[in-house]
């Protein structure tokens, strides 16, 4: 079976709709006030292993 790569044009391409959790219950990001844009765009991501410090010394 020989595969192809597959080449979308812009006009082809479905925007994807992004949702967080806000207050409890999950809202699309569109829908956002300027303010709580802000505070989506300042949110940092993480993992429980590097924010505990319990596994530091796993690698």
């Amino acid at each position: 079976m020989i595969e192809k790569d597959i080449e979308l044009k812009d006009e082809e391409r479905q925007q994807c709709e992004v949702w967080t959790r806000v207050m409890g219950y999950y809202r699309p990001t569109s829908y956002f006030n300027v303010g709580k844009q802000g505070e989506y765009a300042e949110r940092v991501t993480f993992t429980e292993e590097k924010s505990c410090g319990c596994c530091e010394d796993h690698d």
